[in-house]
């Protein structure tokens, strides 16, 4: 059969080489599921030895070969029998004279397979959750430094009143930080199967074990603890296809938390408000066409493919409610791209999100003018109130201001000088019950903020708290 060999020149998925990281490909990779397999069939030798049906040499083969991967080889013999994990085994006991024979003695395929994917699935969220605590550790320092730091906030993406640049932030590490959260108590459940063979009641290994002194489930624990895993008390021939979705979902809350922030981004990055900006390259090309273009390419991979994995749970959900009986195989080829497109989706999301919130910029010059051409329409609410404080008839008060804002904002509809502050706090009607310097002053919509710096440093604390 002709080796394996994919270049450019045939289809390769763009996550082999072109998202995510070198460390997660390798999880998801096949040397490693091999590799991984082969652990079990030595575990599962292992523990059968302490009941005196395997033997001290035949583990030890078995373990000299455990990383001697030959995927040519398998793929012959597949290609003859048609089951891919049959073939693994035939190739592993022709590398294996002495211990060949014991190999996946008493076990189903799914014994092995579905303990694997278990290994593997933890080894990813432990990836994941590693990048996730980088992330927040940055959103966190950043939360700190702008905490006091006015600009507007946008409701309808419209302008609205004032709020911090660390409050805002607070909000997306304050979603991050759930979404953490239920990445580690998702990770703290992960089970495998266990060894519970063809349909989950472990006869076979009950049968194997008949007059030994060791039960099937001392078997099990025996195995599991080797491999590092604990198992499902119940399963079927699978373990319960809730914990993929349930894992799906832990991933698509972080995703879409990610999403959002990113496409946030996009907005405050777009000219008309020009407040934030993700880093760009010295040489960085923004559009073939308009050299001046500075587009948010970063961001929008995020976003991308964050939409990609937000459509990821419904087919586990359906993996899941349609497993009927004690086994289908329905599942299955869809199972060997969901879970690794998912986590190296995710692992590129996260590389990416590092990467644009260690070199945010946030520009001054448009904060500080988009404040102030917005901003005094949001503190008239705060002249209104100390208006009404003062002994004004809050209703009267209400269309005094009304009147001057239509005008203003009419102005700078038409790209003229906004004068509200001006005109507002001359108004005989106002100056009536307060001063011009002191309507002034509460028309300066920078100390507009309410408790939005104290909030902000709040969660900043509660993230460091977290991630002590």
């Amino acid at each position: 059969m002709e080796q394996h060999s994919y270049g450019h020149d045939t289809f390769i998925s763009p996550f082999t080489w072109r998202y995510g990281s070198e460390q997660m490909r390798s999880i998801w990779s096949e040397t490693h599921k091999r590799t991984l397999l082969r652990s079990f069939w030595v575990a599962l030798a292992r523990a059968e030895m302490k009941a005196g049906i395997v033997t001290d040499e035949q583990v030890k083969d078995l373990e000299s070969k455990r990383d001697a991967i030959d995927i040519d080889r398998a793929s012959e013999i597949e290609a003859e029998i048609h089951h891919d994990l049959m073939a693994e085994i035939k190739t592993f006991a022709e590398q294996c004279p002495v211990g060949g024979s014991v190999i996946h003695l008493g076990a189903t395929s799914m014994d092995a397979l579905d303990n694997m994917d278990a290994i593997r699935l933890a080894e990813a969220m432990d990836l994941i959750i590693g990048k996730t605590k980088e992330l927040l550790m940055i959103i966190e320092r950043l939360i700190e430094e702008k905490a006091d730091t006015p600009c507007m906030a946008f409701t309808h993406i419209q302008p609205a009143e004032p709020t911090t640049i660390g409050y805002r932030l607070a909000q997306y590490g304050q979603d991050i930080l759930m979404d953490l959260e239920y990445l580690q108590q998702v990770r703290r459940q992960l089970r495998g199967k266990g060894l519970k063979g063809a349909v989950g009641t472990s006869a076979s290994y009950t049968e194997l074990l008949k007059g030994t002194g060791l039960s099937a489930r001392e078997l099990e624990t025996f195995v599991m603890e080797e491999l590092g895993i604990e198992p499902f008390t119940a399963a079927t021939q699978v373990y319960p296809r809730k914990q993929d979705w349930i894992i799906s979902n832990a991933i698509a809350g972080l995703a879409g938390s990610l999403y959002k922030m990113a496409f946030d981004l996009r907005l405050l990055q777009s000219p008309p408000i020009g407040e934030w900006a993700e880093p760009f390259g010295s040489k960085q090309v923004g559009s073939s066409a308009m050299p001046f273009k500075r587009n948010p390419i970063r961001s929008e991979k995020i976003d991308s493919l964050a939409r990609f994995i937000a459509h990821l749970p419904n087919t586990l959900w359906h993996n899941a409610a349609h497993t009927l009986l004690e086994r289908t195989l329905d599942d299955s080829a869809n199972r060997r791209e969901v879970f690794p497109a998912a986590f190296l989706s995710l692992d590129e999301i996260l590389k990416t999100a590092l990467h644009v919130v260690k070199g945010i910029q946030f520009r001054d010059v448009a904060i500080e003018r988009n404040l102030s051409v917005y901003g005094a329409f949001a503190a008239t609410e705060r002249l209104l109130m100390e208006l009404g404080r003062r002994g004004a008839d809050r209703q009267e008060m209400h269309e005094v201001i009304r009147e001057h804002s239509l005008t203003a904002w009419d102005d700078l509809q038409r790209g003229n000088e906004i004068k509200l502050s001006a005109t507002l706090t001359t108004d005989p009607r106002v100056v009536e019950f307060i001063s011009t310097q002191d309507a002034l002053a509460l028309l300066d919509a920078s100390a507009y903020v309410g408790d939005a710096p104290s909030r902000a440093l709040e969660v900043a604390q509660q993230i460091k708290l977290a991630l002590s």
